[in-house]
């Protein structure tokens, strides 16, 4: 871990912030803990943190992996702490990212020791802890006035030939309304006999919950006395929370999470990183585990000369016709490298292929004056059609794998349309072996496809073996379009939006598979 030739021990230490990341959904960081990663120069992360989390840490921050699980320690604890004050003492803004809590049962205690012994500045975030928000998602309030007023926290993770001698089992039994074991699946036969050993009845309720707050969570619901065998029944893994008390009795009555209609499919999300991360939070709303696996890539044009001169004469077009959010982000970016601004569009009607092409606009102060109803390039056709739109000049800055059903029909209704490229597609490989095994080990459940662009380079990407991997998943297309795309390249279309958008698409996969009655029990 020594320095690089071009790099510096700084008089004055950056600092260190033990962040803490929450259970599992990535929704439930803190607001501070968000801003914290959002402005790391180095993130050091567990196994546990969500790795969506990642991709909030600007794009040159140091990513290091550094996470434990039952058996795997490829970096022990000491090397974690020698690397969190050698990075400081560089000077960097140091995020040390640990699931749930960093001080319950997280060892950040341990790290803010260390840290203060070689006089590196720190801060704490707390997190979430897994207990608490586990508890909650499985429908069991961890306290309530009726049932208990009193909670401990216990780590399960001992040797078991100790026999937890460290444990006042006694007053854990009797004296403790919920008890929380973080950690205990490989003790669960000791933390039960010894329970009920000390008085605690053998009919007490037990909730085991494993991945808590992810779509992977599964909640099972047993007694003191049964819950071993029980668990080895349904082959319940860790990580998982093992609560204890009559509080879990309320579960049934106030479950609502694995309610959630797509609760534990597994969605190929193959949209460009941007907009694809948009898809997989709608999914996730929904319980899906969505995977974004980008296969293209959204760029700037090889030549970008026929833009900047659209963006030069603008005050000579009385339409511009905007098709995507990629459309407008990257006219707005020719638009301000000119350095020009929302008043260069006064003069022409912005027209938008629809609502979320609307909303991208307004992102950066422009209105569109016109709408499609139809969200496609057929329904500008249809609404510039109504008007006279002999003579008009029109600017359509589109992707370089647009249709040129735009040009052409408005060409016949006598108008000159000028359609520079703003931006193009191209295919990217980073994501192709993960791919491939996900498919080969049939580990997903359905793709999502919101283009013919991502249809065309995912079975390029995949190659020859395309067809037969890709008949075994739910392929989910968001349109007409792309569902004749599937369709020309020997695909069977399951799922097709009915509002080309998606929210639509999500929508429709959630019907699908309501009809073909596949969701989940819950337990």
């Amino acid at each position: 871990m020594g320095l690089t030739e071009d790099e510096e021990v700084k008089e004055k230490p950056g600092t260190v912030f033990l962040v803490g990341a929450g259970p599992g959904d990535p929704g439930l960081i803190t607001v501070k803990g968000l801003r914290c990663l959002r402005e790391a120069e180095v993130v050091v992360y567990d196994l546990l943190a969500n790795p969506l989390l990642l991709e909030e840490a600007p794009p040159r921050a140091e990513r290091i992996f550094v996470g434990k699980s039952r058996g795997f320690h490829p970096t022990p604890q000491e090397k974690i702490n020698e690397l969190l004050v050698e990075r400081a003492r560089r000077g960097k803004k140091v995020v040390r990212l640990k699931g749930g809590d960093p001080y319950i049962f997280g060892r950040g205690g341990e790290e803010a020791q260390y840290l203060v012994r070689h006089g590196i500045p720190f801060e704490v975030v707390p997190g979430i802890t897994a207990a608490f928000a586990a508890a909650a998602y499985a429908g069991i309030p961890i306290t309530h006035r009726d049932y208990t007023t009193s909670v401990g926290l216990v780590t399960g993770h001992m040797d078991p030939e100790k026999k937890m001698t460290s444990l006042d089992w006694e007053k854990l039994a009797g004296a403790v309304g919920t008890l929380a074991f973080y950690m205990g699946m490989a003790n669960l036969p000791l933390i039960s006999s010894e329970l009920i050993r000390h008085g605690r009845s053998p009919q007490t309720p037990v909730a085991v919950i494993s991945w808590g707050t992810t779509p992977r969570q599964r909640t099972l619901v047993a007694t003191l006395g049964d819950v071993v065998e029980r668990v080895e029944g349904e082959g319940i893994t860790p990580p998982a929370i093992i609560l204890v008390g009559e509080v879990v009795s309320l579960r049934q009555e106030l479950r609502w999470f694995d309610r959630k209609p797509l609760l534990g499919k597994r969605v190929l999300v193959t949209r460009a990183s941007a907009q694809g991360r948009g898809l997989a939070e709608l999914l996730e709303e929904r319980g899906c585990e969505s995977l974004l696996c980008p296969v293209i890539e959204i760029l700037p044009p090889d030549d970008s000369g026929e833009m900047e001169a659209a963006i030069a004469s603008l005050a000579g077009f009385d339409y511009v016709i905007l098709t995507s959010a990629n459309g407008v982000d990257f006219f707005w970016s020719f638009l301000r490298a000119a350095g020009r601004d929302a008043r260069a569009l006064s003069g022409p009607v912005l027209v938008a292929v629809g609502p979320k092409t609307a909303l991208a606009l307004e992102a950066h102060g422009l209105h569109a004056e016109l709408v499609a109803d139809e969200f496609r390039a057929e329904g500008v056709v249809d609404l510039l059609r109504r008007r006279e739109m002999a003579g008009k000049r029109v600017l359509y800055p589109r992707g370089d794998r647009a249709r040129q059903l735009i040009p052409r029909e408005l060409d016949l209704l006598g108008a000159t349309v000028v359609s520079p490229v703003a931006y193009r597609t191209v295919l990217t490989e980073n994501n192709r072996e993960r791919i491939l095994e996900l498919l080969r080990q049939e580990k997903i459940d359905a793709v999502t496809f919101t283009s013919a662009s991502t249809v065309e380079d995912l079975v390029q990407l995949i190659g020859e073996d395309a067809p037969v991997l890709l008949k075994k998943v739910t392929l989910a297309s968001i349109g007409p379009l792309t569902s004749a795309a599937l369709k020309r390249l020997g695909l069977s279309v399951a799922v097709e939006a009915e509002l080309s958008t998606m929210e639509g698409l999500v929508t429709a996969l959630e019907n699908h598979y309501k009809k073909a009655d596949q969701l989940p029990s819950g337990d």
